[in-house]
């Protein structure tokens, strides 16, 4: 203890020197914009970077469930392209059909946080992939959340187990539509809230995205209506809804692009315009 009070001693201008060299650049980052975000951007890719190291060495362990995964999400593909097969003649697909406004880039999750309030996911993918803010993320059972951070090799991934998230969903067998949050009480179930008092509901009904935003498409898988209850006010109904996703071990997701958003805004933004 004693040699420990000496060295400070001895060493306090020095130790001093690097308080004060942390302080300032710590207010620098603060109050200059581009510091900042240089900052974010370091630190996005240090972090990044231990994060696949770690990644990679779990990875290995995991071989057989992923490939598991992947043989599964390979049969659901056959299924449905066996199925177009089928009923070509019923519908004539073109590169004006909502098959096509899509592309979908695949990345590797290299950490995942679930138990906080704001939870968020690294992947192993970024601006080098053409990957930007607010396009939805994926698996083969269902969404993930929304990007929501880039760098040029790494981004984050704002989890719907967030208390910020909020994205379009509706029942896929009557339409009805509504908002899917997080309650925080479990990383297995979300709440679906605002549907309407009309609405048919049936335990085990699959929720689905809406798709209307440029973020996902319609029809991408959610989950099952475990159960739900009727507001105080009787006008709506509010839904818990059991993921398919196994939001507690992910490893591969897509990212998903429309390539028609673009569009979408400056039409959108016009009539704002307009108004």
């Amino acid at each position: 203890m004693q040699q420990i009070l000496f060295f400070f001693i001895r060493n306090k201008n020095f130790l001093l020197f690097c308080v004060l060299f942390l302080v300032s650049i710590g207010l620098t980052i603060q109050s200059h914009s581009y510091h900042k975000n240089k900052f974010i951007t370091s630190a996005n890719f240090l972090s990044g970077g231990l994060y696949s190291f770690k990644s990679d060495f779990t990875g290995y362990f995991n071989l057989r469930s992923e490939n598991n995964q992947l043989i599964e999400e390979n049969i659901r593909m056959r299924e449905e392209l066996e199925f177009f097969k089928k009923n070509s003649f019923l519908t004539e697909l073109d590169s004006s059909s909502t098959l096509s406004k899509y592309y979908y880039t695949p990345a590797r999750v290299i950490n995942n946080s679930f138990s906080k309030t704001k939870n968020k996911i690294t992947i192993d993918e970024g601006s080098k992939k053409s990957i930007e803010l607010d396009m939805g993320v994926i698996t083969s059972k269902g969404i993930v959340g929304i990007i929501n951070n880039t760098s040029k090799n790494y981004a984050t991934i704002q989890s719907i187990l967030n208390t910020n998230s909020q994205i379009n969903a509706k029942l896929k067998s009557t339409d009805h539509f509504g908002s899917l949050v997080w309650n925080t009480n479990d990383p297995n179930i979300v709440q679906l809230e605002e549907i309407p008092r009309l609405a048919p509901l049936v335990i085990g009904d699959t929720i689905v995205t809406g798709g209307r935003s440029t973020i996902f498409p319609e029809g991408i898988l959610i989950g099952t209506i475990k159960d739900f209850k009727l507001l105080a006010d009787e006008s709506s109904y509010t839904l818990n809804i059991k993921l398919f996703n196994d939001m507690t071990n992910l490893s591969h997701v897509y990212i998903i692009q429309n390539k028609e958003r673009e569009e979408i805004k400056l039409v959108e933004e016009g009539e704002t315009d307009a108004e």
